[in-house]
This record gives structure tokens, C-alpha cells and sequence, in this order.
């Protein structure tokens, strides 16, 4: 369901492609809908973009494409966006296509309208940083980052629950940026899938043919599995924290 704006913002970018097959500029979707600020409609654009209204397309200032409007019809011309998946486990090596990865880079406006080069982010959803909770695998939005923030790789994002990391320096409600991987070194800190059923946030020990996932905070204890029982799904390599 879109706002009065968004709707009213879809329409005019709509009508202005069809009337002259080139999107409007962010000054003129400002004066169109009456605000004071771009920033605003970078609001919107973004909002639009994140519901399937519309797509930027890559390497082109500007451009925007309509992919359907309102009442679920697609503009001529504008291809249909390929369904949902539904994963069944926690997996996110189910991922395809560019999304989280550093090469290439997504389009990206800023408030004045001037393309920046960003790399989209899908957060999968939530990891405990404590008793382990149920694996979850779904989408629920993507966040943008420069890619210096980001090896390369192919990446995804997790919100934290819980404190056991907290010495390492990762806080309760921290979003970690997670590459992509199945294997990692003593001492990194890693998704961990447990029995195919259950993920959490910790610090590898290999210890024999054990496997220990080992806190950072003291009020927990090192938890130690067989190697049959653990599968690594990615490394932490970058933390964001809002205050």
C-alpha cells in the first residue's frame, strides 16, 4: 500500500516517461509534489524502489524505469519482477545475482540528485548473540554501504539479538555485515548454523575434531559440537551501529 506522496510521485514519474521517455529530475519531482527539500524524494524514490514500483537502472544517471503502478498493472514496455523465492532453512548462499556483492555496484542518488556508487545489502533477518534462536531466512529490506566498507565478496546482514558478544565489541540491536562463506579461521567470529536448525553469533575455536563457539562476555560458557553438527554460513567483517 503506498502513501498519498509515493502514489502521487509513481504517477508523475509515469506520465512524464510516457509523455516524453525521459524520468523527471529530482527538482522537478520536488516542485511536482510541492516539497521543500530533494531529500524528501530520495525518500520516496527509495521507498518506491524497495516495494517493486519502480527500478534504477544501473550505469545511468537518472534513469528510472516504471515496473508496475498502483493498481498492479505493468507499464508497457517494463518487464515483470521475477517472483519471491521462499527458502525453507537458513541459507544465504540462496542469494543470486549481484545483490550484496561488491562487484558490481548498484546505482545509487544522493539528496542533491548526483549518482554515488553504493553496494545493496539484504538483511535476512535477526542472529542471536546468546542462546542460540531458530534460524530465520527471509528479506526483510536491503541497506546501502560504500564499498570500502566491504571485502570482496558476496555479502548479507543480520540484526543482533542478545549481549555474549558484547567484549568483542558487537551490542544488542548492532546489524553486522556477514560475507558469505563456509569456512573461517580460529578466531573468527561467524554465523554459525547448528544442527541445521538454529544460528548464532560467536567466535570459532577449533579444538581436535570439536568444534567451540566461544562467547565475548564472561555470564556465558563456550559451547563445544561435534564437526558434523556445525556449518559455517559467513564471517563478520563490518558492524553498523545506530545511536
Amino acid at each position: 500500500m503506498l502513501t498519498k506522496k509515493q502514489s502521487e510521485l509513481l504517477r508523475f514519474i509515469h506520465e512524464r516517461l510516457q509523455a516524453t521517455g525521459v524520468p523527471p529530475s529530482f527538482d522537478e519531482m520536488k516542485e511536482a509534489l510541492d516539497l521543500r527539500s530533494k531529500s524528501g524524494i530520495h525518500r520516496l524514490v527509495m521507498a518506491l524502489e524497495e516495494r517493486g514500483f519502480i527500478r534504477r537502472l544501473p550505469n545511468r544517471a537518472r534513469a528510472l524505469e516504471v515496473l508496475k503502478l498502483p493498481d498492479g498493472s505493468i507499464p508497457l514496455g517494463a518487464s515483470a519482477p521475477s517472483a519471491p523465492v521462499k527458502p525453507k532453512k537458513f541459507s544465504p548462499s540462496v542469494i543470486e545475482g549481484d545483490l550484496g556483492r561488491v562487484k558490481p555496484m548498484t546505482p545509487h542518488f544522493d539528496e542533491d540528485g548526483q549518482e554515488a556508487a553504493i553496494v545493496s545489502i539484504p538483511v535476512m533477518g535477526r542472529i542471536a548473540a546468546g542462546t542460540p534462536i531458530s534460524a530465520l531466512q527471509h528479506r526483510s529490506h536491503t541497506i546501502g554501504l560504500p564499498p570500502d566498507m566491504l571485502p570482496l565478496g558476496e555479502h548479507y546482514a543480520l540484526e543482533v539479538r542478545g549481549d555474549s558478544m558484547i567484549d568483542a565489541g558487537i551490542l544488542d540491536a548492532d546489524t553486522v555485515i556477514i560475507r558469505r562463506q563456509d569456512t573461517a579461521e580460529n578466531g573468527d567470529i561467524v554465523v554459525a548454523l547448528i544442527d541445521d536448525e538454529e544460528a548464532t553469533l560467536k567466535r570459532l575455536r577449533r579444538r581436535g575434531a570439536s568444534i567451540a563457539l566461544e562467547p565475548a562476555n564472561a555470564a556465558y560458557e563456550t559451547r563445544i559440537f561435534g564437526p558434523d553438527r556445525v556449518r559455517i554460513q559467513g564471517k563478520l567483517v563490518s558492524l553498523i551501529r545506530r545511536y
